[in-house]
């Protein structure tokens, strides 16, 4: 059942609005990829509580807020922001920077790429060239049961394109960093991301996702991902939005033949989070890794859920995600790993695992297997805890004081997904960040 239908009359009209100013200037095929993404939103509406997708996440506060957006407006280059604070020091990269949703191209460079690597943002490529990007722009994630990404798919102007050809290999990272601000009334964003990478190549690519200040702002984010077969992909995901801001994402991934993917994401930021991530094998021998850290205080709430998705056989994956819950804060893991009838010889994984802060935090875990093959190595487990006492105590007579042992042990739970990240520069960052939110962590942080 969806939400009172007037509360989508907003984004219905500004639908229509948008598709008769663009009706003489946008190709057939994109028309037909946002006039079918928002009738899937006019039909289904917002989810509600009642939705069991959506159970832990109630989206009324959101879809009732006046979350302002005017796609006929003049992009706005705000060229000044801030943004070195949310790098990662001297990491050699390729970066692309957006500010509340738009190409900022002063405070975005592009070093030495290989020949027939295109990375750019997507405003400019379908203004100019958008014949490129019908192969696969709006082929992969899914509109017909999530509205967030219908409104996105629906509302698309800008985000970014890395498109790796067949055999090349990009060996520095590639930066992809969306910025918000705070504005009266508070705005809505729909960054939109698209990485390709054909046959036998391989490539880094970092989605961050930070907030300027602290009000309140809503981003709406989607990712489309296809790997070719016997490629190799390092994804990773940063968000660090305002404390009073809404984060929705949608990852989607498809997966070739023999091809290798790890994607790491980490949420650290957002008072009111929802991720959804959908992978799919399209074929043999593929490989996943797929790890997730939350860390929440506050009255901060997140829900992840994803969705693997082993439709063919001699495939692998192996998830984990954690969760670091302090004050009234709220997590929430749902995740359902899917062995189809002739996915023989599948290896799956799959873990999630709580520590909890104090007596108000509340963690949701849901893992699950759906198998429908026979011959399979599949588990999935979780946990939901505080501290060891024992481990505290034992700290203690070694001459650590408590908020110091505390601060210890629950960074040694996080270390085992940061420790998954290979561009050092970034995980130097985590270490930093990870550790600034835990109390009594000055002593730790000089020893690192």
């Amino acid at each position: 059942m969806a939400v009172t239908m007037s509360l989508t009359d907003p984004y219905l009209a500004a639908f229509d609005a948008f598709a008769k100013a663009t009706a003489d200037s946008e190709p057939a095929w994109l028309r037909k990829v946002r006039t079918t993404a928002m009738g899937h939103f006019q039909k289904n509406g917002f989810p509600t509580l009642k939705d069991e997708d959506w159970k832990h996440t109630n989206v009324a506060p959101i879809v009732r807020s006046p979350f302002a957006f005017d796609p006929l407006a003049e992009f706005f280059f705000n060229d000044t922001a801030p943004t070195e604070i949310y790098t990662f020091g001297v990491l050699k990269c390729s970066q692309l920077v957006f500010v509340d949703g738009r190409f900022a191209p002063k405070l975005s460079y592009l070093r030495w790429l290989p020949e027939g690597v295109r990375v750019g943002n997507l405003h400019e490529i379908l203004h100019f060239d958008p014949k490129t990007l019908e192969h696969d722009l709006g082929k992969v994630a899914t509109v017909e049961r999530h509205p967030f990404a219908a409104l996105n798919t629906a509302f698309l102007q800008d985000g970014a394109l890395v498109h790796v050809p067949r055999g090349r290999v990009v060996e520095e990272p590639i930066h992809l960093l969306y910025v918000s601000a705070s504005q009266d009334p508070p705005t809505v964003s729909y960054p939109r991301n698209l990485v390709v990478l054909e046959e036998e190549s391989q490539a880094t690519v970092i989605e961050s996702y930070v907030g300027l200040d602290r009000g309140a702002y809503f981003t709406n984010a989607v990712t489309e991902i296809r790997v070719g077969s016997g490629a190799s992909l390092e994804h990773y995901k940063m968000q660090r939005e305002s404390e009073a801001s809404v984060h929705v994402s949608n990852t989607a991934l498809v997966q070739g033949r023999g091809s290798a993917v790890t994607s790491t994401s980490f949420d650290l930021g957002g008072g009111t989070v929802r991720n959804d991530i959908r992978t799919l094998f399209h074929d043999e021998g593929g490989s996943l890794a797929l790890n997730g850290l939350y860390l929440l205080h506050d009255a901060q709430h997140c829900d992840n859920h994803t969705f693997i998705d082993h439709s063919k056989p001699n495939c692998t994956s192996v998830e984990q995600f954690k969760g670091i819950l302090d004050a009234k804060s709220r997590g929430i893991f749902y995740g359902k790993i899917l062995v189809r009838k002739d996915a023989q010889k599948t290896n799956a994984r799959q873990t999630n695992k709580n520590l909890l802060l104090s007596q108000e935090a509340f963690a949701d875990s849901t893992p699950g297997l759906e198998i429908l093959a026979d011959d399979v190595k599949c588990n999935h487990g979780s946990t939901v805890g505080q501290l060891d006492e024992n481990a505290i105590f034992y700290l203690r007579s070694r001459g650590i004081d408590e908020d110091a042992a505390r601060t210890l042990l629950t960074y040694a739970f996080a270390s085992e997904i940061i420790n998954q990240v290979k561009v050092a520069s970034m995980r130097i960052k985590l270490d930093q960040l990870v550790l600034s939110r835990l109390p009594g962590s000055e002593a730790i942080r000089e020893s690192l």
